[in-house]
């Protein structure tokens, strides 16, 4: 698939994806309107189970505003004590639309740990772009994010 059709496809899923968001504090969170973060999945089973879990209410702790759900105390217990290895890069918005310069939602099940951290995508077939230049994604994904990360999606859709 070439970079513009992607791209296409990308921003017009994530327009429709977007436009169901609410945004923590500064908008470099991804979460629903309930500031719950990653759709409810426990982001420290993708390290521990090596599989997305869908976490509980009954588990759950808040990081830069967002609220993220837990499969087990144990994995609550690890995120508060060192929060940043678990939380996903990019306030858990998809990997590879912060490369295009969007910010869009993501699928649990659409994720990557590459160098103990954690990369969503809007979706598995974003995410085999994503997995074709790995390394090279996440240098271009770092600098963008740096220049977008408090600017809220919807400017970013709009542009």
């Amino acid at each position: 698939m070439k970079l513009s059709t992607l791209f296409k496809s990308i921003s017009v899923a994530g327009a429709l994806a977007v436009s169901s968001l609410a945004f923590a504090v500064d908008n470099n969170i991804n979460v629903n309107a309930n500031d719950l973060a990653i759709h409810g999945y426990d982001p420290v089973a993708y390290f521990t189970k090596g599989a997305p879990t869908k976490g509980s209410a009954k588990y759950s702790a808040t990081h830069e505003g967002a609220i993220y759900y837990f499969s087990s105390t144990e994995n609550r217990d690890k995120f508060k004590a060192n929060p940043t290895k678990f939380a996903p890069q990019f306030g858990g918005y998809c990997a590879m639309g912060i490369v295009l310069n969007q910010k869009l939602d993501t699928d649990p099940s659409a994720w990557y740990i590459d160098q103990g951290k954690l990369y969503l995508n809007l979706n598995k077939t974003v995410q085999k772009k994503w997995m074709e230049d790995v390394s090279g994604n996440i240098q271009t994904a770092d600098r963008t994010w740096n220049g977008i990360e408090y600017v809220p999606a919807q400017v970013l859709a709009d542009q």
